[in-house]
């Protein structure tokens, strides 16, 4: 099995240990239906080019209005060593960073997974976000690793209340690898399925959430965030 496969397959053994009532759907691939008002859900990481975009490809394939962000300064890539990666600004499209990268060293960069996540990331929007610069009204906000998830509040703490709107925003520590990712996407869609189907979400998400850190073995953070 190659590792593609095998994360895929990883993926979906674990998403099918939770929220029982969706498993079906997630494993044969089809899309569980979704209430007529579906959460408007964000997914940040720091860069919006690996976790964030397999979460978002998966989420907007099971019918969630879901926006995708990072939070860095620059768009960041792996590079020829640890220590030279590929730095963007966050306006380049996704189609300028692939060329970008072709045209330096096209093996390097196919061995690497990073066209091929760059080709995905095309098809579902031109260009990476920054969530720091966005003032759309989310329901939930899920991040993919402790940092950003600071990053996050720090900036909705930031912000001048207006509507006093709750945002409950969710850390779920993912690993910045392809594999890592595509478990992380599974686990936050089934998060995702799970609280959208509840019938108070505001009473129901602590103990929906201690029930997820018990399947998963993952610990996850939760605040409220007010707009």
């Amino acid at each position: 099995m190659t590792s593609g496969h095998r994360g895929r397959h990883l993926a979906l053994t674990e998403a099918a240990r939770l929220c029982g009532s969706t498993e079906a759907g997630v494993a044969d691939g089809a899309a569980v239906a979704m209430p007529s008002s579906p959460l408007r859900v964000a997914v940040v990481c720091s860069s919006n080019q690996n976790r964030s975009m397999e979460a978002h490809n998966i989420l907007s394939k099971r019918g969630f209005s879901v926006r995708s962000f990072g939070t860095g300064t620059h768009v960041k890539l792996p590079g020829p060593a640890p220590d030279k990666p590929n730095v963007y600004d966050f306006k380049t499209t996704y189609d300028q960073m692939y060329n970008d990268l072709l045209r330096k060293d096209k093996e390097l960069y196919t061995q690497n997974g990073i066209l091929h996540m760059l080709d995905r990331n095309k098809r579902i929007k031109p260009r990476p976000e920054r969530f720091q610069n966005c003032r759309d009204l989310f329901d939930l906000i899920l991040t993919c690793e402790e940092r950003v998830y600071d990053q996050v509040v720090e900036d909705l703490n930031s912000r001048e209340q207006e509507t006093c709107q709750p945002v409950h925003v969710i850390n779920v520590d993912i690993q910045d690898n392809h594999e890592e990712a595509t478990l992380g996407a599974f686990l936050i869609c089934e998060l995702c399925q799970c609280i959208q189907h509840t019938e108070d979400m505001e009473n129901e998400i602590d103990e929906l959430l201690q029930e997820f850190e018990e399947k998963s073995g993952r610990a996850f953070l939760h605040t409220v965030c007010f707009y």
